[in-house]
């Protein structure tokens, strides 16, 4: 999911999250005060959870009582991505559960079918501080997929945390299935970046795509039955060259990207989307049959990120938020009546991105 790293690029001419880190400083935008733009007709009454710092991929807990979220706030005791637990009964929640060891970075939380534990992807075993932020590469933006991602498993309550899903490599992007059987990750084990399904308890671990690209940021499909996920797919001989080059640095070009489905075992592969330009953070609507994602292909200068909605065949397009700059990671509620994501909208002329919750309306 590599989250706060897209909304960085975002504000570097094409779009994600820290350059090096304050470039997107260079992007001047204006004060903000909009929560709920009058276009968006599937939203209402947006509340705003967050005020302050880069916050982002927050997912309910299977009870729907709480969010997991990754935040880089300062002043919550953050250097770079941290985890927190969010408690929906106390909107705002002004100081948030961390629920990582403070350590490294993380990414990528997800509750535990018993919401009391969470998964997520941390490098603190490698290195307690923070890892460096790759720059560009020749001018291109590029994501880290940093080797000492492993998977771990925490206790909200307790805070013991013990490793989960490890192996030489990128272990990271894990997301839990609606009936609590198994588990979606993305590992470059085998030398590309790859899907894994295991079950519950990290073990069976098998490898359900195989085309060279990146696949990732995986959910699954309201009856457990398929995945949604992101893809790049390097089709000429200077892409292959160029992605086989980055992927020897452990680096990813995001900036070319489209939405897939398939079946948990990999088969009955899908592409969705055929749009052009980074659509990614893609989440099942409550029906199984549509798919909310974010994108930048109908912006002309690349950055201008919106939550959009397609029919599983890739008909019927549709735009669902109107933010002038960015609006993704989106997640419905286990009951299908809330969406929550995140926004740089009334972040006050800032460039902190916040969590937003919703009733949808279909």
């Amino acid at each position: 999911m590599l989250t706060l790293y897209f909304i960085s690029f975002l504000y570097s001419v094409f779009c994600s999250e820290h350059l090096p880190e304050n470039t997107i400083k260079s992007f001047s935008i204006q004060a903000d005060t909009t929560v709920h733009y009058p276009q968006e007709k599937h939203l209402k009454n947006v509340q705003q959870l967050t005020f302050g710092g880069n916050n982002a991929e927050a997912y309910f807990s299977f009870n729907g009582k709480f969010l997991v979220f990754q935040s880089d706030y300062a002043k919550w005791g953050n250097q770079c991505d941290q985890i927190h637990v969010y408690d929906l009964s106390k909107i705002p929640d002004m100081n948030p559960r961390k629920v990582s060891t403070g350590f490294g970075r993380t990414t990528c939380a997800y509750f535990m079918p018993d919401n009391k534990r969470v998964i997520y992807a941390s490098t603190h075993a490698g290195d307690k501080s923070c890892p460096p932020v790759p720059e560009r590469k020749q001018g291109k933006y590029v994501w880290p997929i940093y080797q000492d991602y492993d998977i771990y498993l925490t206790d909200i309550k307790t805070g013991k945390t013990k490793p989960f899903i490890t192996g030489k490599g990128y272990d990271a992007e894990a997301t839990v299935s609606p009936d609590g059987k198994k588990i979606v990750f993305t590992s470059d084990r085998s030398g590309d970046l790859e899907l894994y399904v295991c079950d519950i308890d990290g073990k069976n671990i098998k490898q359900i795509t195989h085309q060279l690209g990146y696949d990732g940021g995986a959910f699954f499909s309201p009856d457990s039955k398929k995945i949604v996920f992101r893809a790049s797919r390097p089709k000429t001989e200077q892409e292959i060259k160029e992605y086989k080059e980055l992927l020897a640095q452990h680096l990813v070009q995001p900036t070319n990207m489209e939405i897939f489905t398939c079946n948990i075992d990999g088969s009955d592969l899908k592409q969705v989307t055929h749009l052009g330009k980074a659509n990614w953070a893609p989440f099942y609507h409550p029906s199984g049959k549509k798919i909310l994602f974010s994108s930048n292909h109908a912006s002309q200068r690349g950055f201008n990120f919106n939550l959009f909605m397609i029919n599983e065949d890739g008909t019927g397009l549709e735009q669902i938020t109107y933010d002038k700059i960015f609006d993704s990671f989106p997640m419905f509620s286990p009951d299908g009546k809330k969406l929550v994501f995140a926004s740089n909208r009334n972040n006050g002329g800032t460039y902190d991105t916040n969590l937003f919750i919703a009733d949808w309306i279909d």
